[in-house]
């Protein structure tokens, strides 16, 4: 096992000085970009933020949540995963499914990393976190694509072999991944369409064709790279591994929600 992983950390290697000679917008980690540059672009002083899905690992630090005097809550379907979150990361917590759960338009900002892809509705799901959300308020989501590679092979793998696989190959993944994927609507053409539906304005929009499913073997590495630039030549941006979207809401209050 000690080779495996000398071998896979090679690869790994090889594969990083590989994308280094792609153009830069094919080196992007998309996640990454969420945290250290798309969501701090919203964050102002004493706002009221939603973390939904974030669990034992909120999106905004301790020391931030405190220096910006932040309200933030987090919403997760697991209580325990709430419970594990770092001591005074939330005000308040809730347990509760996004397919389900209806807000009180309370939120400045709801955060959405990594979730989406998860949730069996989508729709409804986009519904519901627009319910949280205050009228003029933003909507700032994370997600992977269902056209990339890796979503495919997940939809396509049996749970418990793909979790073998990932955790043999990511070890350090057994904390943080290996949720059931449904990747329901999870396009960019997708979530525009759905916008349009809500009455939401896509204020700002990012594509990634950048991930790191097949470093742990370079040939496999650079034929995905291959296949990435060949659709993105046919398909363009709906080509892309990850993408993230700021919705703002609409200035006033749906009828429904008065």
């Amino acid at each position: 096992m000690r080779l495996v992983r000398a071998f896979i950390k090679q690869q790994r290697n090889l594969s990083n000085t590989f994308d280094r000679l792609l153009p830069q917008a094919f080196q992007v980690d998309g996640n990454r970009d969420f945290v250290d540059s798309f969501v701090p672009a919203f964050l102002k002083p004493e706002l009221t933020i939603y973390d939904v899905g974030g669990g034992k690992r909120p999106f905004v630090s301790v020391e931030q949540k405190e220096r910006m005097r932040l309200r933030i809550v987090g919403l997760d379907i697991d209580a325990g995963e709430l419970a594990r979150a770092p001591e005074g990361a939330y005000d308040h917590t809730v347990c509760a499914d996004i397919c389900t759960y209806q807000g009180l338009h309370e939120a400045d900002i709801v955060i959405c990393q990594a979730l989406l892809e998860h949730v069996p509705d989508v729709e409804k799901a986009l519904e519901n976190l627009c319910s949280i959300v205050k009228p003029g308020g933003h909507l700032l989501v994370f997600v992977p694509s269902r056209n990339a590679i890796f979503a495919r092979l997940n939809l396509l793998i049996p749970e418990a072999l793909k979790k073998t696989i990932l955790f043999a190959i990511w070890p350090e993944a057994a904390s943080k991944q290996g949720f059931k994927a449904f990747y329901d609507r999870c396009t960019p053409r997708d979530f525009r369409q759905l916008a349009g539906r809500f009455g939401l304005a896509v204020r700002m929009e990012r594509h990634y064709f950048s991930s790191s499913y097949f470093k742990f073997f370079l040939p496999l590495h650079m034929l995905w790279r291959s296949w990435i630039a060949v659709a993105f030549i046919l398909i363009g941006n709906q080509a892309a591994e990850t993408f993230v979207v700021a919705f703002r809401t609409p200035n006033a209050k749906p009828a429904h929600a008065a």
